[in-house]
């Protein structure tokens, strides 16, 4: 995979899903992916690389998933699995904590906040991409939850979209060792152009 290289004025950060169900202990997916996350320090290193961003100045932007509000998919005729288990389990609550972003990852005034994503791309029936290319933005640093899902469905979309992408490897996590593997070392080097650690990021970044 080639080596990061970063060029300021079209370089942004984009965060995906640092809610408190995935990323705090208390969430209701955080058993899920307490093991992966914790062997591979997905969250200190997502906390890493965002400082570093934000010690540059890098524009960060946020793709979150839809919060669950009651009456949501009842009137749906097709849901994929993925939004059964969000209805079932009411993952990311609105008006709760489980459906805020954890505190150390809450955007800032300067961040943008895409629409909410219904399903797993965070692209799909959103503004993310309006908003980056107003802002000039053409390469992507990607980070967050999960890797098999809404992350590898954005890396896919950010590439179909023009995007050069490089995925941070240890600052996501997946339900098992399979499940990122499967993302990491199969998929998304289809759509990436570069997959490094949060170490190789922060120097990247200090150099801009």
């Amino acid at each position: 995979m080639a080596d990061l290289k970063l060029a300021k004025g079209i370089t942004a950060l984009l965060v995906i899903d640092p809610y408190n169900d995935f990323i705090s202990e208390g969430g209701k997916v955080w058993d899920r992916l307490k093991a992966v996350a914790e062997k591979n320090g997905c969250v200190s290193h997502m906390l890493q690389v965002l400082n570093a961003a934000r010690e540059v100045r890098l524009p960060v932007f946020y793709a979150l998933h839809h919060r669950y509000r009651r009456g949501d998919y009842e009137s749906w005729k097709y849901l994929a699995p993925i939004q059964k288990a969000a209805w079932s389990h009411k993952t990311f609550e609105y008006g709760t904590w489980g459906g805020e972003v954890r505190t150390e990852f809450a955007p800032q005034p300067a961040d943008i906040v895409a629409l909410e994503h219904w399903c797993s791309s965070g692209f799909a029936n959103t503004d993310l991409d309006l908003q980056l290319k107003k802002h000039g933005i053409h390469q992507l640093i990607v980070m967050g939850l999960i890797a098999h899902t809404c992350v590898e469905a954005s890396v896919r979309y950010a590439a179909e979209l023009g995007y050069e992408v490089a995925m941070v490897k240890d600052a996501t996590a997946s339900y098992s060792d399979e499940e990122m593997s499967a993302a990491l070392d199969v998929n998304i080097p289809n759509y990436a152009s570069a997959i490094v650690d949060a170490n190789e990021v922060v120097d990247a970044l200090s150099s801009l």
